[in-house]
């Protein structure tokens, strides 16, 4: 008895070191710059003025969005008096940033030092980045794209880097015609089948203006629904640079439910404010296909992957190849649009990793997806993760955003937003998102709610059922798993793993890890299916899926593959599911490149395949007659 209890302790040390030192290892790689958010190199708090009478820059035009644009290309001219490759330009927002915007500081009260400037650029560019004969002449044009984000922007010379800023000049105000303005809407499928949401972003407080939608059948009947509207301040989140450099009022988040769709139906809408002037302000028109009746047997496209980030198309902000794919990855899309009927986006999404302004120019960037098809998120550890914050993970990775931003800004159908697993069909798929920031292992609450979801599927009318979380809780070859020697997050698949075989889970997605990987059919580290490509019959064990490609710095896999390994890409790229009818479901990975095709198998089976029996997958039965 003393040496069964011996071992088991000795077995949860062992088990407890590996989950430590593994995340010290991620912890580590971004300390060397690999999680790194560009902004953050930036340091601010130290800039000194040094505004100098030779030192000039000019932004132009003066008004944008005349024609309601919410997003234009903005001249910048420059002159420095001392040019170096040092010298880089912050675009701020709002356009006055001195010392008098700083929040009261306790702290500061009888400090000489107190920082001229207490908030991050929204964005910024090296001088010489469209002149490289800058250093010489000492003047440059540059241009920067610029997306309406609630407030006016100013332009800022620095000289000294940017860990040693000094402040020599400050170009004029320029500002859209109404900052204001709704924009960037996204869908999301609600908590029933035949409800949409839209979620948006305003500058206008319920004390301003009546948010609302209006939508109907295409060339149909038009009706207005109302909107909710929810906003956080500085004090909702829970550590820098969220709270202090990185701070930027979010506007506000509104959110309309579209309830009693028709089934495939083609709708109109637009996003509007009733002003209390009594006038209107809109947005341009959109629209969207409402969802498959649960169970339809109709042709059904989804589209998932992880871990893309965001970046400029004018080249600003980048820092150590911080997120290269992320506009591959987006444009691809954009291109196969009328291809895919919903996206899964599982987890790390803009890694604005406490620079709240980055959440504008994610959702700004993904407007033309997210606009048209439900955009479907899972939270991941650039989200949600912060020491002492009910967070599984004790590490710093959201840059104190503690899942606040994330939350709000996206709308998904989970019971509690704070704990981010949720359920939702669409047609003959059945998708059970988890949350693997939150306790997942046996007897947690999660845990209840994943063999809930799994277990209320009807898998005749829903054959396809998808598992999916943020970290790989199944299998994956990536480096630092390797070197740990488990192959998965640390206690991933050890209780979830049963309940993938109990209830013939066909396929399980993850992120986090910055690469493709395609496992076997696979149960407990066993290959349970000798084909490579098409698999048909008894479903015995979970295919596990590594789409983590989406955009962010690329991850290195183990040199010796595992057996159960079949294929692994180190590329940017997404997954595609495509099911054509209640027997046969094709899946695709495509790069985010070309659009192409790279590995892909198919599934084919009955119904009668789903309810036989499997190796610890068996309902009960009884001898009796």
């Amino acid at each position: 008895m003393e040496a069964g209890t011996t071992f088991f302790n000795l077995k949860m040390s062992l088990l407890i070191l590996c989950f430590f030192f593994t995340n010290l290892w991620m912890g580590l790689g971004d300390m060397n710059g690999i999680g790194e958010q560009p902004l953050s190199k930036i340091a601010i708090h130290k800039t000194i003025l040094a505004l100098h009478s030779s030192a000039s820059i000019t932004a132009s035009p003066f008004l944008l969005g005349n024609k309601g644009e919410d997003t234009e290309w903005v001249t910048v001219e420059l002159e420095g008096p001392e040019p170096t490759n040092e010298d880089w330009v912050g675009v701020f927002s709002p356009a006055n940033f001195n010392s008098s915007t700083c929040p009261p500081n306790p702290g500061d009260i009888g400090r000489v030092d107190i920082p001229y400037i207490c908030t991050a650029p929204i964005k910024y560019k090296y001088a010489n980045h469209s002149d490289p004969n800058y250093n010489k002449t000492g003047k440059a044009v540059l241009k920067f794209q610029l997306i309406n984000q609630r407030a006016d922007f100013s332009f800022a010379l620095f000289s000294g880097g940017l860990s040693n800023p000094k402040l020599v000049a400050v170009s004029n105000f320029i500002a859209f015609a109404n900052p204001k303005a709704p924009v960037y809407p996204r869908l999301a499928q609600g908590k029933s089948w035949n409800e949409m949401t839209v979620t948006w972003t305003s500058g206008y407080d319920i004390s301003e203006a009546v948010p609302f939608v209006e939508w109907g059948p295409k060339g149909g009947k038009q009706i207005q629904s109302a909107a909710g509207t929810l906003t956080f301040n500085r004090n909702s989140l829970c550590g820098q640079p969220a709270r202090t450099v990185g701070w930027r009022d979010p506007g506000f988040i509104h959110t309309s439910f579209l309830k009693e769709l028709w089934p495939n139906m083609r709708y109109t809408y637009r996003l509007g404010h009733f002003l209390l002037d009594g006038s209107y302000v809109w947005s341009k028109r959109y629209s969207f296909k409402a969802s498959p009746y649960p169970g339809q047997n109709s042709l059904q496209r989804v589209i998932i992957f992880g871990d893309m980030g965001k970046a400029e198309r004018d080249g600003s902000n980048e820092y150590a190849n911080y997120q290269p794919g992320s506009l591959n990855t987006t444009d691809q899309l954009i291109k196969d649009l009328d291809n895919f009927d919903i996206v899964f986006h599982i987890g790390d999404l803009p890694y604005a990793n406490g620079y709240i302004s980055q959440w504008d120019q994610f959702t700004a960037q993904l407007q033309e997806i997210s606009s048209t098809v439900p955009y479907m998120i899972a939270s991941g550890n650039h989200e949600r993760d912060w020491p002492n914050t009910g967070s599984f993970f004790d590490t710093p990775d959201s840059g104190g955003e503690c899942g606040v931003p994330a939350e709000t800004m996206y709308y998904f159908p989970a019971e509690n937003r704070a704990k981010f697993w949720y359920a939702t069909d669409y047609g003959m798929f059945r998708f059970c998102i988890a949350d693997s920031e939150h306790d997942w292992r046996e007897g947690s609450e999660q845990y209840k709610f994943i063999e809930h979801c799994l277990a209320t599927v009807d898998r005749k009318q829903q054959p396809w059922l998808i598992f999916a979380a943020h970290r790989p809780l199944g299998y994956s070859s990536n480096d630092w798993y390797a070197d740990e020697g488990s192959f998965e997050e640390p206690m991933g698949r050890e209780s979830l793993q049963r309940l993938w075989q109990k209830y013939k889970v066909d396929i399980g997605f993850y992120g986090h890890v910055h690469n493709y990987e395609r496992v076997c059919p696979i149960y407990q580290n066993q290959c349970v299916n000798k084909e490579k490509s098409h698999y048909s019959g008894t479903v015995n064990g979970t295919i596990h899926v590594v789409v983590g490609g989406g955009g962010s710095h690329l991850s290195d896999f183990a040199k010796a593959p595992p057996v159960w390994s079949i294929f692994r890409d180190k590329d940017y790229g997404f997954g595609k599911l495509t099911a054509f009818n209640h027997s046969f479901l094709l899946f695709e990975y495509k790069k985010s490149s070309d659009g192409k095709v790279y590995d892909s198998f198919t599934i084919s089976r009955d119904y009668r395949d789903v309810l036989a029996c499997v190796h610890d997958g068996c309902e009960k039965t009884t001898l009796a007659s």
